[in-house]
């Protein structure tokens, strides 16, 4: 009973300041609402791109090898992982779509893709009436495995992201200590609604050095303080993969694959802010 009059003692008595004080408070859960939209309701087989990022290397059990290129064979779309994810995160922020309206010309849809990716992919999302709109397609795996070419062709080049600044953070920053704040960091950013894109490294190693958007965590499950995330990972867009956290080792660790060994990584947050 005491702690209920506590409770009850916080809220005015006034009428007037009553009412004026869960107006308030109704506005803060509308805001929050908002915000958390960004993430909350996305969907892996929506809201990704639907074409690979292909690896320079050839691999075999996640070991790389030189990559023999046959005669006539394309040009690959390598070097794209950090590119990708940018520009998902930057069309769930900034882009909406309009399947019932007919689509762009090959022009004006590049002109559009740019508009996306021009900005900064750390600002807020956009209302729904500033988004970029997007006509003829349901959502971004649609448009994307449609018109493929145009949209690899204006959502950037993929060696400048070797440079990015934040980058640099894997020859001095890797300590025990760093990963469970990047943990604590990763599972707030998603409880707020927002997406996670992690740089994968197992530096001074090379077995990975690589971008994946980490998009939900999992229900907690009675298998010893292991945290398991979802994650779009652009060299795999038929299906998500899986970060894990393990509380005992204070690590993080990836799924084995076709490209990668599996295990140990260590993972830094970009594009969450400037110069990340």
């Amino acid at each position: 009973m005491k702690t209920i009059r506590r409770v009850l003692d916080v809220i005015p008595s006034n009428s007037r300041t009553a009412a004026g004080f869960w107006q308030l408070g109704a506005f803060v859960a509308l805001v929050l609402l908002r915000n958390s939209a960004a993430a909350s309701d996305f969907r892996f087989d929506r809201d990704t791109v639907g074409f690979a990022n292909a690896t320079v290397f050839e691999y075999r059990e996640g070991h790389p090898s030189l990559r023999q290129r046959e005669k006539g064979e394309p040009k690959r779309y390598t070097r794209r992982c950090f590119v990708l994810c940018r520009t998902t995160m930057q069309f769930q922020k900034f882009a909406r779509f309009d399947p019932h309206a007919p689509p762009l010309d090959d022009r004006a849809l590049a002109a559009r893709i740019r508009n996306v990716t021009c900005r900064a992919a750390w600002e807020n999302p956009l209302p729904t009436n500033q988004r970029v709109v997007f006509p003829g397609y349901a959502d971004l795996r649609a448009m994307s495995e449609a018109r493929r070419e145009v949209v690899r062709a204006n959502i950037g080049l993929g060696w400048p992201t070797y440079f990015r600044f934040g980058n640099f953070r894997m020859l001095f920053v890797h300590d025990s200590s760093y990963h469970k704040e990047t943990h604590t960091n990763l599972n707030a950013a998603l409880a707020r609604g927002e997406l996670f894109v992690g740089f994968l490294t197992t530096y001074p190693r090379l077995s990975i050095n690589h971008a994946v958007l980490v998009y939900k965590r999992e229900p907690a499950s009675q298998n010893g303080g292991i945290d398991r995330y979802l994650a779009y990972d652009p060299n795999h867009p038929e299906s998500p993969r899986e970060l894990t956290w393990s509380s005992r080792d204070r690590a993080f660790a990836y799924q084995k694959d076709w490209d990668f060994v599996g295990g140990f990584v260590r993972v830094y947050q970009i594009y969450g802010k400037w110069l990340q």
